[in-house]
């Protein structure tokens, strides 16, 4: 069994929208990497979203969002790291 503070398995390239979970076996991603820079906006289960703004290419965020919105979303390259 894998812990939370566990180095990320797998990368998934995310493709932004409104509805497509990223829920994988249950369990939001343990981390977010920002290839291209630009705004992010997050949802985390049945909280409204939050938009991180200016989030730096190379940026590898910490969160486990639940969605990746493609509203106001415009990072580029985002991947998901369960």
């Amino acid at each position: 069994m894998t812990e939370r503070s566990d180095p990320s398995q797998k990368a998934v390239a995310v493709t932004k929208s409104d509805s497509t979970s990223l829920l994988l076996n249950g369990q939001p991603p343990r981390a977010i990497y920002v290839a291209g820079t630009g705004n992010l906006n997050l949802k985390f289960g049945d909280a409204p979203p939050v938009l991180f703004t200016t989030v730096q290419a190379g940026s590898v965020l910490p969160v486990r969002p639940t969605l990746v919105m493609s509203t106001s979303t415009t990072a580029t390259g985002i991947v998901a790291l369960y």
